[in-house]
């Protein structure tokens, strides 16, 4: 291959070689581009030799080659973090803990990296970092599943060009490396003696603060209503349906639909007592952050010593107490408001023994007025 010099040369790469302070000589490697007259691009890089310099040009006019290489080069270049402040800028309802962790990603290597260069490769060692910083693979599926749903929309919405089928790749190849994984199912069941401990704490807290949120009340309902925290705050006095014993959750979660997902829901007569002894003071029922109340709840629990036990853990508490009282698929479904039963199944395991809440001391406390 020939190269010309510098001046005579419109799409062919050029060599220069030059002396160094140190009298070494180093070969600067450069590639310009043109079009209609005016230079599009303009490459250089220095190499100590020359086969390593006539290489590149090699490699790289052969890159510059392909259908459609200079019009992606002229498109405005996109870090993956400025990716992902557009889609956590522009997508609705992005739930606080993708949010989190996308804002997280961005303090990662691959976030400074321009999105039109990021590979399967890149993916899957920005995979692997994760791992090694003491992530287990269920969150650092969830990091990669986040991520993917940046890749998913920039192209299409924004002409940001990530490129999904890489990351599709990645997740394929790190899934069979068992770098990531799904999120194991919880089963996780408090006992009645750390409930009553719970109980007992949140009672005595609200006698001696009683502007605090009734945790004990909050509990008891996410119990005996199976409802999740974020829709235990947002229910209003206006969708509780007292006559049918019933409530409507607005925004219920849904994979595959968020906004507008509103489901009537039957209350158990034990949340509805609970439901209906708090002050009409404001619009909602329970009008309190989930801040509060995970906070709140997290810290009694480290308190009281109890270990492993998320709020939401009491969702499952109460789906696996209908299944012991002997409520089927269908009547467990009423309550809890899955619009798969398949998500039930594993409850079906629960033998028929009776409600261990019968005669709970706590709920007559719970469901005392204010």
């Amino acid at each position: 291959m020939s190269y010309r010099s510098e001046e005579c040369c419109t799409d062919m790469g050029t060599i220069n070689a030059r002396k160094r302070k140190d009298g070494s000589l180093g070969y600067t490697a450069q590639i310009i581009r043109k079009k209609d007259g005016k230079t599009v691009l303009r490459e250089a890089k220095t190499f100590d030799r020359r086969r390593e310099a006539e290489a590149w040009i090699r490699f790289r006019e052969g890159e510059l080659d392909k259908p459609g290489a200079l019009e992606r080069l002229a498109l405005p270049s996109f870090t993956l973090a400025q990716a992902i402040d557009r889609y956590v800028q522009e997508k609705k309802d992005i739930g606080r803990t993708k949010a989190q962790c996308l804002r997280s990603v961005k303090q990662y290597n691959i976030a400074a990296m321009e999105c039109s260069t990021i590979k399967a490769s890149d993916i899957s060692a920005f995979a692997r970092e994760l791992l090694d910083g003491g992530r287990q693979p269920q969150t650092v599926g969830n990091y990669i599943s986040h991520v993917s749903a940046v890749f998913k929309d920039a192209k299409t919405l924004w002409d940001i060009p990530l490129d999904y089928q890489a990351m599709q790749a990645a997740k394929s190849a790190l899934s069979r490396q068992e770098t990531i994984s799904k999120s194991a199912k919880r089963d996780r069941r408090p006992t009645l003696a750390e409930l009553d401990a719970l109980m007992s704490f949140f009672v005595e807290r609200q006698s001696r603060a009683h502007n605090s949120a009734p945790m004990h009340k909050i509990i008891a309902f996410a119990l005996f209503s199976t409802r999740r925290q974020e829709e235990i705050t947002r229910i209003k006095w206006a969708d509780l349906d007292e006559q049918h014993s019933r409530v409507l959750v607005r925004d219920m979660k849904h994979p595959g639909q968020k906004k507008g997902n509103d489901v009537w829901v039957e209350l158990p007569p034990e949340a509805l007592r609970i439901a209906l002894s708090m002050p009409r003071e404001k619009d909602r029922i329970f009008p309190y952050g989930t801040d509060a109340i995970s906070g709140g709840f997290t810290r009694a629990c480290q308190f009281l010593d109890i270990k492993d036990l998320h709020f939401h853990d009491l969702r499952h508490e109460g789906v696996s107490r209908l299944f012991e009282m002997g409520r089927t698929i269908p009547l467990a479904a009423s309550v809890s408001g899955h619009r798969s039963w398949n998500s039930l199944q594993r409850y079906t395991h629960l033998r028929q023994t009776g409600d261990k809440y019968d005669n709970w001391p706590w709920l007559d406390v719970a469901s005392e007025k204010k």
